[in-house]
């Protein structure tokens, strides 16, 4: 393949947020759990002490081999290479603007706020628990929800025993709050 096809050059403009990763609303805080701080900052450890030291010692001796237009392991590592850089930029913006919010030494209170992990019944009378964690835990296949979704933001300063309206694309739901408590998230 002819160098005039590939693209080496690191002057390019950099997308810095990761692609389909929500980002913080303007003036809000990046409020994390402590377990989502950990998994966050360890990520950030390996990529930065494991991964990219092996990479650019092979990307090293892929350039000492000679002509680097042809060199797979040169081409390959290099664009490697600035997707690891690209997300250590990302993880040390979120790790350097976490606010740290520990549920599990909240006071208890009926109240919903970060870190709740909460229990409603919906107007289908099917019952779900919900934990409200940090943008970037986020996993609704454990029903855990970011703080500035939209559910999570309906049931913000909700409390046992009130009803709330949640508006979906299928229309309105009805929720009912049944139960509100603070414990560790792992």
């Amino acid at each position: 393949m002819s160098k005039a096809f590939t693209r080496e050059t690191d002057d390019a403009p950099e997308d810095d947020e990761e692609a389909g990763v929500s980002a913080l609303p303007a003036g809000v805080k990046n409020y994390m759990t402590p377990a989502g701080h950990a998994r966050m900052k360890a990520e950030f450890d390996q990529l930065w002490k494991l991964e990219r030291p092996k990479l650019v010692e092979t990307i090293a001796w892929a350039a000492s081999n000679g002509d680097r237009s042809e060199n797979g392991d040169y081409i390959y590592g290099k664009k490697r290479l600035r997707e690891i850089d690209r997300r250590l930029r990302y993880l040390g913006r979120r790790l350097e603007h976490a606010e740290i919010v520990d549920p599990g030494l909240r006071e208890e209170t009926d109240q919903i706020f970060f870190g709740a992990t909460v229990t409603v019944l919906d107007d289908q009378g099917a019952e779900a628990t919900y934990a409200i964690v940090g943008i970037d835990e986020a996993e609704p296949a454990r029903n855990r929800i970011s703080w500035v979704s939209p559910m999570a933001r309906t049931l913000l300063k909700a409390r046992e025993g009130d009803t709330v309206t949640l508006m979906t694309p299928a229309g309105r739901r009805e929720l009912e709050v049944l139960e509100v408590r603070y414990e560790a998230i792992d």
